[in-house]
């Protein structure tokens, strides 16, 4: 079986995934339809995901943040792609209704697996940098976030990469805030 990466943030007391239907709802899920694990295809996704929850606009906030960062096996396929227009897959809380009924839909026909573009990240947001032969790092090309979503009990493999921490405030001019 192939695999891709996502990562995820979580609570640094807990693990991280959710493994009840005692969730709080989201994007692609509605109260008590978990559990519904949400994975960015980037770290900065991850974090984009965590500051837009949580309305952090400002660097000095980060100072009291203590996240823990995962980087998980996903399968690397399978993924239903809801058939929703741009406005509404990256829209804010008001636009969760019409995503939790397209994810109803595609689960309901078999989707056990889900795959969006990121509603947290600005366009271009997920690019990353480089690094160069110098030594230092430089931008890479704009890339678009991904957001995938895997519905019911799963069975993933991951490894915390940050242990407590706080996303770097470069994050915050990618994020697209609610």
């Amino acid at each position: 079986m192939s695999w891709r990466v996502g990562f995820r943030h979580c609570d640094p007391r807990f693990g991280f995934l959710w493994l009840t239907a005692a969730q709080p709802e989201a994007r692609w899920h509605a109260a008590g339809e978990g559990p519904a694990n949400y994975f960015a295809d980037t770290p900065t996704g991850a974090w984009a995901e965590f500051l837009r929850h949580e309305g952090i606009t400002d660097a000095a906030d980060l100072a009291g943040v203590r996240r823990s960062l995962w980087a998980v096996e996903l399968p690397d396929n399978g993924y239903a792609t809801p058939a929703l227009p741009a406005t509404v897959l990256q829209g804010g809380a008001a636009s969760y209704p019409a995503c939790q009924q397209a994810a109803r839909k595609l689960r309901a026909a078999g989707a056990e697996r889900l795959e969006a573009p990121s509603a947290a990240l600005l366009p271009g947001g997920a690019s990353g940098t480089r690094a160069t032969i110098s030594g230092l790092t430089t931008a890479a090309p704009a890339r678009d976030g991904q957001v995938w979503v895997l519905f019911g009990a799963v069975d993933v493999r991951g490894w915390l990469v940050v242990d407590a921490g706080a996303p770097p405030a470069a994050v915050l001019s990618v994020v697209r805030h609610l």
